[in-house]
């Protein structure tokens, strides 16, 4: 695996790549992507990164691994490339986000968009072999990502994490609240958005007046 990423991404996370686990890590992922298929492309595994860089990132939103579809994974947390059905999930988070804004769905699953305006959208694990979901998870991934939290936490100040799952609720542990905006609730999934964990939450309206209470930029959701 050859870690592509934004300079910025890359100054504070060079110690990191460093590590004898995330070594252990890039030989897992060379290996499998050499002998299974495996998601998203291999050029886009560190593509949040890219999209949002260190300095502009002022809201994470955590998902689990990446779609492990045809051609669905592009890099982002719950995104999918263009022409993909939109996903469950991601349906639901569009619901919410009419609900809460009033703002007309989008007509992609692709939310590169969000991701220019400084959306970080992480997955926990950022590979997966096809059609075998989690199937990269426990491999250093985790730890890879918690770091990432831990030095935006540290280093950064008001940002927004939208916490959506019991997964991503742990990650909660490495989050500074005294610094930061953290808003937890069910995963968009249908089996815990259909019991009533999600809907209504309105994180999007809530993140946004956060940013503008602290001077930044709202994003165009």
């Amino acid at each position: 695996m050859k870690v592509e990423i934004h300079p910025g991404w890359k100054k504070e996370l060079a110690d990191e790549f460093e590590k004898d686990y995330f070594k252990e890590l890039t030989k897992f992922v060379k290996e499998e992507y050499s002998e299974y298929t495996c998601f998203p492309k291999a050029s886009k595994i560190f593509s949040a990164f890219d999209h949002a860089t260190f300095q502009n990132t002022k809201v994470v939103i955590l998902g689990q691994d990446p779609y492990h579809g045809i051609d669905q994974a592009n890099g982002l947390s719950f995104s999918v490339n263009d022409g993909i059905k939109t996903p469950p999930s991601l349906q639901n988070i569009f619901r919410e986000i009419k609900e809460d804004l009033g703002k007309p769905t989008l007509q992609t699953g692709n939310l590169e968009r969000w991701a220019n305006q400084g959306v970080l959208l992480l997955n926990a694990t950022l590979t997966v072999r096809a059609h075998q979901a989690g199937s990269h998870q426990k491999k250093g991934w985790e730890k890879f990502t918690d770091r990432v939290i831990e030095i935006i936490s540290a280093e950064k100040e008001h940002v927004v994490f939208m916490l959506w799952g019991g997964a991503a609720k742990k990650k909660g542990a490495k989050i500074d609240p005294a610094k930061h905006l953290i808003l937890t609730s069910g995963h968009p999934s249908p089996l815990s958005a259909n019991r009533g964990y999600w809907f209504g939450n309105k994180h999007f309206s809530k993140a946004n007046n956060y940013l503008q209470k602290n001077g930044k930029q709202p994003i165009d959701w």
